[in-house]
């Protein structure tokens, strides 16, 4: 109702802003979501104080939002020249580079307040690294075939910081699920990097899909099992029981699923893959909470 009665010219300078903060597509703030839980609820024990589920869970979508206005800013005048790409608000001049940038500025102060606000000193300190790792991953593409391992080390760093928030403390359990996030995000985001090859190659964006080239789904799938390996010996080490190794045999299910789907590397093949992976990160959470809660 209330869109309804907005003026035509404000719907449509809305709905640009939902495009560049990609609210119509929430599979990344949802990659980004699981892992984070995964930090929340094993530092808890299983039981997550609500204060840290709604600070870490709106910030998951803030940070996200900020870093895909950040990534278009960044990369303006390549997406015009990517199938995928060439319609977003800022590549075609719907909305400017500037709002973009004080979308970004305006997000991470808020995420920032939260932190501020409603955690302890440790998570403070670890914000900043989250912060700079925002800002420069979508221009990493420039200089280095690993722009998803700078992806990889963003969209992790939600892990440690939500260790110290719910524990005031690090250990090495936090680190090894950082590792695995970090691996798990170069093994999807190199599935979604296949989607725009052939459109890179020609633009010259550089990606793990471009490098990996021939050798792209073997490299995937050893990746995969990195992750699979470092998760087992997170359960091994906090002592963790069946209904968390069975969210870990579905996701590496879900791993075997996705080989199949890119198996002929087409664009719509792998583009499922990629979201599929939704699904992968959900069974861990939800092994995980059962197993610390029964």
């Amino acid at each position: 109702m209330l869109q309804n009665a907005l003026p035509e010219h404000v719907q449509s300078r809305l709905a640009d802003y939902a495009k560049l903060l990609r609210i119509d597509r929430p599979i990344g703030s949802l990659l980004l979501l699981w892992p984070t839980w995964w930090a929340l609820w094993l530092a808890a024990g299983g039981m997550p104080s609500l204060a840290n589920i709604v600070i870490f869970t709106l910030g998951v979508f803030f940070m996200r939002a900020a870093g895909c206005a950040i990534n278009d800013f960044a990369d303006r005048d390549w997406d015009r020249h990517v199938k995928r790409t060439k319609d977003r608000p800022l590549t075609t001049g719907r909305i400017r580079a500037w709002e973009a940038v004080a979308l970004f500025a305006g997000l991470c102060l808020v995420s920032f307040l939260m932190v501020v606000l409603f955690t302890n000193s440790l998570t403070l300190y670890l914000s900043f690294g989250g912060a700079l790792l925002a800002f420069i991953y979508p221009f990493m593409k420039r200089y280095t075939h690993l722009p998803q391992l700078f992806l990889g080390a963003a969209f992790s760093w939600a892990i440690p910081m939500a260790w110290a928030a719910e524990a005031n403390e690090l250990s090495q359990l936090t680190w090894l699920l950082f590792t695995a996030n970090v691996l798990w995000t170069v093994a999807y985001d190199t599935l979604y990097a296949m989607v725009d090859r052939d459109d890179d190659v020609k633009v010259g964006i550089k990606s793990t899909a471009i490098l990996f080239g021939e050798a792209d789904r073997v490299i995937i799938g050893a990746l995969q099992a990195m992750v699979i390996v470092i998760l087992i010996m997170v359960g091994n080490q906090a002592e963790l029981g069946t209904f968390y190794y069975l969210g870990i045999t579905a996701m590496a299910s879900l791993f075997v699923y996705h080989q199949y789907l890119a198996r002929e590397r087409s664009r719509d093949g792998c583009f499922r893959a990629f979201l599929n992976n939704n699904w992968a990160g959900f069974a861990v959470f939800a092994g995980l909470a059962l197993d610390l809660m029964l």
